[in-house]
């Protein structure tokens, strides 16, 4: 019986980009991982929708299509907004027409990264946005048909505002900088007060050293008096 792990379709161990063939349909991804959208935007910029829903099992064909829906803020329902699919991107709302890039995976009918890029965002987008993953996942037997949903709340304000976090993070770095600048000072105080310390012991030393030499020096000259006598 053949090695499985000398299939000339069997992809490698970690793979991150393995091309398909005619021989060999499957395909290897990049690895994935879902990670939330931000949520505040800024009127007249542009701003990245994020929606991500990875595959449990990578190795598994699929083939997905995506759905947008916004729901206005203090609006009760949801409406199409953008779709898209093995036939491209489509802009469902007049309200989004021209102001959506598709911004998630490509040259890939596999969606795990449904992502879109609004362009000159408004006031009016505000809201919650919706998009939802029709995947459809190819075993070897059976294929089975998996929706998944991600959420975003969307805020539009006149000005870009500072988070906690980020205030947070520069107070820590101005104290961090402030504390080791205080560290060197005491550091180059106590070196300083050493070496000074150090030289004056050298100079008490060499004082010792040079009034004993002349003390000697003295004594013998007295003894060579006292034996000329």
């Amino acid at each position: 019986m053949p090695d499985s792990s000398l299939h000339p379709c069997r992809p490698p161990h970690r793979c991150w980009r393995w091309h398909p063939t005619p021989l060999c349909p499957y395909q290897c991804h990049g690895a994935c991982a879902e990670v939330d959208s931000d949520t505040e935007a800024v009127a007249g910029k542009g701003f990245k929708l994020g929606c991500i829903s990875c595959k449990r099992r990578s190795e598994v064909r699929g083939e997905a299509s995506v759905e947008w829906y916004f729901r206005p803020k203090g609006e009760a329902d949801f409406f199409l907004m953008y779709t898209y699919n093995e036939d491209g991107p489509t802009i469902e709302s007049d309200q989004f027409e021209a102001r959506v890039d598709w911004n998630g995976s490509k040259r890939s009918r596999d969606i795990q990264d449904a992502s879109i890029y609004l362009l000159n965002v408004t006031f009016n987008d505000s809201g919650t946005y919706r998009c939802f993953f029709n995947r459809i996942l190819s075993y070897e037997n059976y294929e089975y048909n998996d929706v998944v949903s991600k959420v975003v709340h969307l805020s539009v304000v006149g000005k870009a505002t500072r988070g906690t976090a980020s205030i947070v993070s520069e107070v820590m770095m101005y104290v961090s900088i402030i504390g080791l600048q205080l560290w060197l000072l005491i550091e180059m105080i106590y070196c300083y007060r050493k070496i000074a310390a150090a030289g004056e012991e050298a100079l008490r030393e060499a004082a010792n050293a040079e009034y004993l030499a002349i003390a000697s020096e003295s004594k013998d000259n007295c003894a060579g008096v006292q034996v000329g006598e």
